[in-house]
C-alpha cells in the first residue's frame, strides 16, 4: 500500500537558508511529501514531480499569486493538489499557515504548521509594516488559532512566545527538526587550526557585531586567531568596514554551500554565532547550524538567547554568556581555545548530545507519530 501524500506548504519554495525543510521532508519514510507554494523561487533544488506553485513566472503568475494571497482563489493548484488526495497539510512558519488557510479549507484536511523563530516573535509593528504576506498573518491569526489542528515550535522559547500570544497551549507541541549524524561527523583526519567560524546571515538578530568586538579583545593576545565569515546580508559592508578597522586577521567567504561549511567546521576550534533579538523582534528559534557544529565536534560560544541554551549545553558542550556581552564572550572564546582539555569535553559531548537529542532521523520518525496522532484525533472527531 502506498504512503499516503502529504502537503508540504512554503509560500517560497524554496529559499537556500531553508535546508532543514526540505532535510526533514525527504526524509520521510511513511509519508510522500509534496512542495507546494505561492511562489517557486528557485533557492534549493526540489524535486520537478513533486513541486505544484500558484505562480509560475511572468505578470500572468504574479496576478495569480495576489490572487490566492488576497482572496484564497488559485482553482488550477486547488485542483492538481486534490488530485493528489493528501492526507494533511504540513505548513512551515507561521505566516505560510496563514496564506495556506484557503488551501487546508478546499481540501478539508488537517493542518499543522511550525513556527521556526521570527514568525512567532516579530512585533505586529513589525508585521504590518514588513510584507502583504506578514500583513494577511495578522488579519487571519485568530482563524489560524482556531482552525489549525496542531502548532509545533522547534523551541520551548518559541512555545512560550506562543502562549503569550494567546495561542491555545493544549494545541502546541516542540519538536525539534534534528541533524542527519550521518552527514554532520567528526572527521579525525582534518587539522584543526586557531580559527572561530561564524554561519548565518549577516543581519541585525545574527548579532555578528558583538562578534566582532569580541574578537578584537581576542586577537589582541592572539594575533594568530583567524575570523571565519560565512554569509551574506544586509550588514556585510558594514561588518566588513568594521573588520578592516579592528581585526587583524579575517575572511569574508559569502555563501557558501555546505559541504564547505561542513569543511569549515572540521577546522575551525570555535563556533560563534553570537544571535540577539533584533529591534523587529527576530529572535533565534533554536539555530540548526549550532546542533551541527556540535555534531562534528566544535564547541560552541554564543550568548543565552532564545532557544540556543536548548541547542548548546552550557558548561557542557559549550558557553553562553549573558545577550549583548561581547567581553564575555570574548573571554569565553579565549577559553576554549586555551583550554584544550576544557575544548576536547566539550567536543565529544556535543557528539554524543546531538546524537542522543537531534539526531534527524529519530526526529523525522517522532514527526511521522505525530503526523499518525493528529489524523488518529481527526478520525477519532469524526466518528
Amino acid at each position: 500500500m502506498p504512503n499516503p501524500n502529504l502537503v508540504v506548504f512554503n509560500g517560497r519554495l524554496l529559499a537556500k537558508s531553508e535546508t532543514f525543510i526540505r532535510a526533514q521532508a525527504e526524509g520521510l519514510k511513511t509519508f510522500t511529501p509534496y512542495y507546494v507554494g505561492a511562489k517557486f523561487v528557485g533557492g534549493l533544488e526540489l524535486p520537478i514531480d513533486r513541486t505544484l506553485v500558484v505562480n509560475n513566472g511572468g505578470v500572468i503568475g504574479s496576478i495569480r499569486e495576489l490572487g490566492f494571497k488576497f482572496l484564497g482563489i488559485a482553482p488550477q493548484l486547488y485542483q492538481k493538489v486534490q488530485q493528489l488526495a493528501p492526507a494533511l497539510v504540513h505548513a512551515h512558519f507561521g505566516v505560510c499557515g496563514a496564506l495556506a488557510l484557503p488551501l487546508v479549507r478546499q481540501l478539508q484536511v488537517p493542518s499543522i504548521v511550525t513556527f521556526h523563530g521570527l514568525d512567532a516573535t516579530m512585533s505586529d509593528r513589525y508585521a504590518r509594516t514588513q510584507s502583504i504576506s506578514t500583513r494577511l498573518y495578522l488579519q487571519r491569526r485568530e482563524k489560524l488559532k482556531h482552525e489549525t489542528n496542531l502548532f509545533i515550535t522547534v523551541s520551548e522559547f518559541l512555545k512560550s512566545e506562543l502562549i503569550r500570544q494567546n495561542f491555545p497551549e493544549e494545541k502546541i507541541k516542540v519538536h525539534y527538526i534534528g541533524v542527519d549524524t550521518q552527514i554532520f561527523q567528526p572527521n579525525p583526519d582534518i587539522q584543526r587550526e586557531p580559527i572561530v567560524l561564524f554561519v548565518g546571515r549577516l543581519v541585525e538578530k545574527k548579532g555578528c557585531e558583538y562578534l566582532m568586538q569580541a574578537m578584537y579583545r581576542v586577537q589582541a593576545t592572539m594575533p594568530e586567531v583567524q575570523l571565519v565569515i560565512i554569509g551574506d546580508g544586509e550588514l556585510r559592508s558594514n561588518l566588513e568596514h568594521l573588520a578592516k578597522s579592528n581585526l587583524v586577521n579575517y575572511r569574508f567567504l559569502g555563501v557558501q554551500p555546505s559541504d564547505v561549511v561542513k569543511s569549515w567546521m572540521h577546522r575551525a576550534r570555535v563556533f560563534c554565532v553570537p544571535s540577539i533579538r533584533a529591534s523587529s523582534g527576530d529572535s533565534e528559534g533554536f539555530g540548526i547550524v549550532f546542533a551541527e557544529a556540535q555534531a562534528v565536534g566544535l564547541p560552541v560560544v554564543s550568548f543565552d538567547h532564545g532557544g540556543i541554551s536548548e541547542a548548546v549545553s552550557h558548561g557542557e558542550t559549550g558557553l553562553l554568556a549573558k545577550e549583548g556581552d561581547s567581553e564575555k564572550l570574548a573571554q569565553y572564546i579565549l577559553k576554549l581555545l586555551n583550554d584544550r582539555d576544557l575544548w576536547q569535553k566539550f567536543s565529544n559531548k556535543g557528539i554524543e548530545r546531538v546524537r542522543a537529542h537531534f539526531n534527524l532521523h529519530k526526529q523525522n520518525q517522532a514527526l511521522e507519530d505525530i503526523y499518525r496522532s493528529v489524523l488518529a484525533g481527526i478520525i477519532h472527531k469524526g466518528k
